[in-house]
């Protein structure tokens, strides 16, 4: 088995293939690679059955089962994500500011690509293909280094990506797939600073936390998402609780669902009871704080780990709170920093929560299912940042990009006297 610096070399090597690719030879790629995995439907499946299988005897819980099972849909929903990749704006080349200076040169700030990103990841194939589609898009060579549990359909997957490259005449270790799932090799992986450029773990938090204590390479964290909802008096009840039921139970396992419901105290003796109804209708387990529990006295006690909790199942912690200023402060005090809601009638309510909290994403009277790369018109994402780098919050391509300084002159020089030219001859 190839060393991961042998690895990372060549797909650093490789990189200037796709760095310098034009925007149409860029989506004709993405388009074939889009074919590639629906020809391979078939093998991907057989493939990802053998992950399932493996994963339940292991006793791997619902919600990894979930993330990690592929179907005809799903795997149509990944092509399909490619090849909106395909159709998004390259951002590489995009000038995003120009001006002159005094002196007569220009000046311009150009999206540039990356480099080499590494991507670590666990249960979800899906970022196989979105990172790869992502990262050469943005003219940026990748890494995957994907979970064991999964080892079986992101090798189907990256074979169909790299069928696609070898079509098109391009090297294939632009998109390099890491088959040795020793934890050595990651820890050696995020090290190479003088190879890789960004490192983006994609997981659980244990693995996130990992990542981020051992690389000497900068990395993207995405922390747990812990988001909360806030029903603030006199919110519209239905409204409230359509979202309610949406950001909890539409996909519990994914990272933007709900986990903890705030109820203003006055709104509460009419909204928790019909919020507890619904939810256990839908099967979820409520574990509510002891005021919370005046109007659903049947419920489990919260703890404070409850409120702390990314429970990714059909788990949700309930409080009550005394006002806005009380709903804010439990959120800073538990948030992960990844999605908040407000659900209120009250524009200044509306406001103030904005502008208190500083989680990636802040969502008014919509539902939190919405802090998604491709739902805030990103294409697919390839994750979202709680980290406060280049990139915040959901990650689309241009936060694969960094601007770079590009100057144009005709001779201007900073020191003119140096030449034996006065100041009053420049």
């Amino acid at each position: 088995m190839t060393d991961i610096k042998t690895l990372a070399l060549q797909c650093r090597d490789a990189a200037t293939a796709i760095a310098s690719l034009p925007t149409q030879a860029k989506n004709a790629l993405l388009r074939a690679m889009a074919d590639a995995l629906l020809a391979d439907e078939a093998v991907i499946l057989a493939a990802n059955a053998r992950d399932i299988e493996a994963a339940a005897a292991k006793g791997i819980g619902s919600a990894m089962l979930d993330r990690l099972r592929l179907d005809t849909a799903r795997v149509q929903g990944i092509a399909a994500a490619v090849r909106e990749v395909a159709e998004l704006p390259d951002p590489v080349g995009q000038v995003t500011r120009a001006y002159d200076r005094p002196n007569g040169i220009h000046v311009e700030r150009v999206r540039v690509p990356l480099g080499v990103i590494a991507m670590i990841y666990e249960a979800r194939p899906n970022v196989t293909a979105d990172a790869a589609a992502l990262c050469l898009k943005a003219g940026n060579a990748v890494i995957l280094r994907g979970g064991s549990e999964a080892i079986h359909s992101n090798t189907a997957i990256a074979a169909a990506l790299k069928r696609a490259l070898r079509d098109a005449g391009l090297p294939e270790a632009v998109l390099t797939l890491v088959e040795d799932l020793r934890r050595e090799t990651i820890l050696e992986l995020i090290q190479l600073s003088d190879i890789i450029d960004l490192v983006i773990p994609r997981g659980g938090e244990g693995l996130i936390r990992f990542v981020a204590e051992h690389a000497r390479v900068p990395v993207i964290k995405h922390y747990k998402g812990v988001c909360h909802q806030y029903v603030d008096a006199g919110a519209d009840e239905d409204l409230a609780l359509a979202l309610l039921v949406d950001g909890k139970v539409s996909r519990p396992s994914a990272c933007n669902a709900l986990e903890t419901l705030l109820v203003h105290r006055d709104i509460a003796p009419s909204f928790l009871p019909k919020a507890a109804a619904a939810l256990r209708m839908r099967g979820v387990d409520l574990r509510v704080d002891e005021a919370g529990r005046a109007w659903i006295p049947d419920a489990a006690a919260a703890t404070e780990e409850d409120f702390a909790a990314e429970f990714l199942d059909l788990v949700l912690a309930i409080g009550v709170v005394d006002d806005l200023d009380a709903a804010i402060a439990h959120i800073r005090r538990h948030t992960s920093d990844h999605t908040e809601v407000i659900v209120t009638r009250d524009p200044a309510h509306a406001d103030a929560f904005v502008h208190a909290l500083r989680s990636a994403v802040v969502m008014v009277n919509a539902s939190s299912r919405f802090s998604d790369g491709g739902e805030l018109g990103l294409g697919a994402e390839i994750g979202i940042s709680t980290t406060r780098l280049h990139s915040y919050g959901p990650m689309g391509l241009e936060a694969l990009t960094v601007e770079r300084f590009v100057v144009r002159g005709e001779g201007q020089v900073r020191h003119p006297g140096l030449l034996g030219v006065s100041e009053g001859e420049k």
